[in-house]
């Protein structure tokens, strides 16, 4: 059986459904690069568990392609039961394939601060604990670490949220996916109990917060 139990499911009912009620977009990063012409870009970010991160920008208009997998550690230890035990330096994350085009980094920053976890929870999310679960993100070019400290420290100076922002930011060492059985598993398991109660509402909060990006049906890993 899998670690993410219908009983802990059952207790983010109400808590995920009150979040999704009371939040409200985070304010647009004032540091970003512009769009514009260019080849597709990636971003890696990690946010607790990999479903619903992936399942959120799947939904995001630009987006191309959303691989769930780890990032932080080496790729001896990227496997799923390995990084489970929070050993392993590893982040169950997401690698974002996106057109710089149609949406930016800083977009892409801002529904993750805004919609797909709560970046003020150190090395957890809800009750998924360990350091697998931390809120980071993984740059891939010196553009992105300044846009994504920039972002954190204009977050922090507005007061946006009512705790410390524990994202840390890294530049990114390797990305690894996941096991094949991961990929797209919020949409091949919709009847799971932890998918409707914890990862959905996050679906449908990007939904209520963004709706101009916001696009359906999502983009598939094995094709829609």
């Amino acid at each position: 059986m899998h670690r993410r139990t219908a009983l802990f499911a059952a207790f983010c009912l109400v808590a995920s459904a009150a979040g999704a009620a009371e939040s409200t977009p985070v304010p647009p990063p004032a540091l970003d690069l512009p769009k514009g012409a260019g080849s597709l870009q990636t971003a890696v970010l990690a946010g607790g568990c990999f479903w619903g991160m992936q399942g959120v920008f799947e939904h995001v208009k630009g987006v191309r392609q959303v691989l769930a997998g780890y990032a932080g550690g080496d790729a001896s230890t990227a496997l799923y039961p390995t990084v489970s035990s929070g050993t392993t330096g590893h982040a169950e994350s997401v690698q974002i394939t996106f057109d710089p085009q149609i949406v930016s980094f800083g977009e892409l920053l801002r529904v993750y601060f805004s919609a797909a976890h709560d970046p003020t929870q150190r090395d957890r999310q809800g009750n998924d604990e360990g350091t697998q679960y931390r809120s980071e993100i993984f740059t891939v070019d010196e553009s992105q670490t300044k846009i994504a400290e920039s972002y954190i420290a204009q977050l922090t100076g507005a007061h946006v949220f009512a705790r410390p922002i524990e994202t840390r930011v890294e530049p990114l060492r390797g990305f690894y996916p996941a096991e094949s059985y991961h990929q797209d598993y919020l949409i091949h398991h919709p009847d799971s109990s932890y998918i409707m109660y914890v990862d959905m509402p996050k679906i449908a909060n990007f939904k209520r917060l963004f709706p101009d990006i916001y696009v359906d049906p999502p983009v598939m890993v094995s094709g829609r």
